[in-house]
C-alpha cells in the first residue's frame, strides 16, 4: 500500500523540477533582455539632448518649419525619388533661412517702437519703418555687417545640417543602406558639432537680436 504513494511523490518531484528550471530560465532571459534594452536609452537620450541644445542656436521659425514638414516630405523615412527631391529643397531653403536670419537684427527707436532689419556692408535696412514714424533712429552704420556675422552664419549652417541629419527620417531617406560606420557617424556627429558650435558661440558672442532667435537680453536703442 505504501509503494504507490511513494511512486506518486517521486513523479510529483520530477514534475516540479522542470517548472523551477523554466522559471529560472525565463527570469534570466528577461533579465538579459532588460539589460540590453537599458543600454539603449542612455545613447538615445544623449543624442536627443544634444540635438535639443543645438536647436537653441537656430532661428525658432526655421526649426519649427523643418520639424513640421520633414516627416511628411520624407514620407517618414520611406523615400521615393520625389520625396528625396522635395526634402532636399526643404533642406536648402532652411539652410538659406539660417544664413539670412544670421544677418538680421532688431532695436528700439527713440519712440519706443521695436524695429527689425537686415545688416548690410554699408549700413542697415529697416523692414518695418513707416514715414509717419519720423526720425526715430540715427547712426545705423553701427549695425553694419562685421566679420563675426559671417562666422555665426557659417556655424548656423553647420548646426542646422547636423540637426537635420540627426533625424531618423532624413537618415533613412538619404542613407537607406547605411552601414555600421555611417550610423556611428550620424549618431555621434551632433555631440561633436554641438560642442564645437557652443565653443564658437561662447568665445565669439554676438550682440545681435536676430528675427526668430530666443534671446532675452534687452534691445539696443
Amino acid at each position: 500500500m505504501t509503494e504507490p504513494s511513494s511512486v506518486i511523490q517521486i513523479a510529483n518531484n520530477h514534475h516540479s523540477e522542470p517548472k523551477e528550471l523554466d522559471g529560472s530560465t525565463t527570469s534570466k532571459g528577461t533579465t538579459a533582455s532588460q539589460s540590453s534594452r537599458s543600454q539603449t536609452p542612455p545613447v538615445m537620450d544623449k543624442t536627443l539632448s544634444s540635438v535639443a541644445n543645438l536647436a537653441q542656436l537656430l532661428p525658432t521659425g526655421t526649426v519649427l518649419a523643418f520639424q513640421a514638414l520633414s516627416p511628411s516630405f520624407s514620407n517618414h523615412g520611406i523615400c521615393y525619388t520625389s520625396n528625396r527631391c522635395i526634402t532636399l529643397v526643404l533642406l536648402i531653403l532652411c539652410t538659406i533661412s539660417c544664413i539670412f536670419f544670421s544677418f538680421t537684427d532688431s532695436f528700439k527707436g527713440t519712440n519706443g517702437k521695436l524695429y527689425y532689419g537686415m545688416a548690410t556692408p554699408k549700413g542697415f535696412i529697416v523692414f518695418n519703418y513707416q514715414p509717419s514714424d519720423g526720425k526715430v533712429f540715427t547712426n545705423l552704420w553701427r549695425f553694419r555687417i562685421r566679420w563675426l556675422d559671417y562666422v555665426h552664419a557659417m556655424f548656423s549652417v553647420v548646426v542646422f545640417l547636423t540637426l537635420a541629419f540627426s533625424d531618423t527620417n532624413i537618415q533613412h531617406c538619404f542613407f537607406p543602406n547605411s552601414g555600421a560606420n555611417t550610423k556611428q557617424i550620424l549618431q555621434n556627429l551632433p555631440l561633436g558639432a554641438g560642442f564645437l558650435s557652443s565653443m564658437v558661440f561662447l568665445i565669439f558672442p554676438t550682440t545681435r537680436k536676430g528675427i526668430g532667435y530666443s534671446d532675452m537680453t534687452p534691445y539696443r536703442q
